[in-house]
């Protein structure tokens, strides 16, 4: 089974689930997305927002691929480029950090380590940017209330906590929560991963079978 990350730009954007790949919850502030829903159309907002994040501030989100199938995404950005994200009773997000707006594993790939390698991928790319911290708006009571409008935006708190954020401002629907990039990029999935790789890049018959040493050359001096 291979695993590929890839950047989110306006070819993948396309892989995304069609109703993500439409949903401008996050990218508008909550009047100009009632609109944007309104006009019929959201998709087309959705494809501007990310175009204008790609060319000011660079990569905005992740994708993995399990064999070649989009398996589980990620969106990030700074937050003053997520309208959205002041309207949270937790707000403002800190000054050295990042906005995960939203992530999603497809439930047919759910506890595979999809969503830490997701974010993971994300702190690589942000440490080089010199931003410090992932924070990220998280769902208590996802699943509970199924008529919510933020079902499908927000991730679980269980989410963000299984991979390795911690609260920073507590609320009995929406807590904020942080993860330092530099805990993220020393997780120890990092050596499973690159140890899973190797053992893909090799034949069945070469993990069977022992490589035998080269015959010693016989010194003519």
């Amino acid at each position: 089974m291979s695993r590929r990350l890839v950047s989110l730009t306006l070819d993948t954007l396309e892989d995304l689930p069609r109703s993500c790949r439409r949903c401008v919850y996050w990218e508008l502030d909550p009047v100009s997305a009632e609109r944007a829903c309104a006009a019929g159309d959201p998709g087309l907002e959705k494809e501007a927002w990310v175009s204008q994040t790609l060319l000011e501030w660079g990569s905005c989100g992740k994708l993995v691929y399990v064999d070649g199938m989009p398996a589980g995404f990620v969106m990030y950005a700074p937050p003053a480029y997520v309208p959205r994200s002041m309207a949270f009773p937790t707000s403002p997000v800190s000054a050295d950090a990042a906005l995960l707006m939203t992530a999603h594993v497809v439930p047919a790939f759910a506890d595979g380590g999809l969503g830490r390698m997701l974010v993971q991928g994300v702190a690589r790319d942000l440490t080089k940017r010199g931003i410090k911290a992932i924070e990220a708006f998280g769902d208590a009571k996802f699943g509970d209330d199924a008529d919510s409008p933020t079902r499908a935006c927000l991730a679980p708190v269980d989410f963000f906590l299984s991979v390795g954020f911690k609260t920073v401002r507590p609320h009995p629907r929406y807590p904020r929560l942080r993860l330092e990039l530099r805990t993220a990029l020393s997780w120890k999935s990092d050596v499973e991963y690159a140890l899973e790789k190797l053992l893909g890049s090799m034949s069945p018959e070469t993990l069977l079978r022992p490589v035998r040493p080269a015959p010693a050359t016989r010194s003519t001096s």
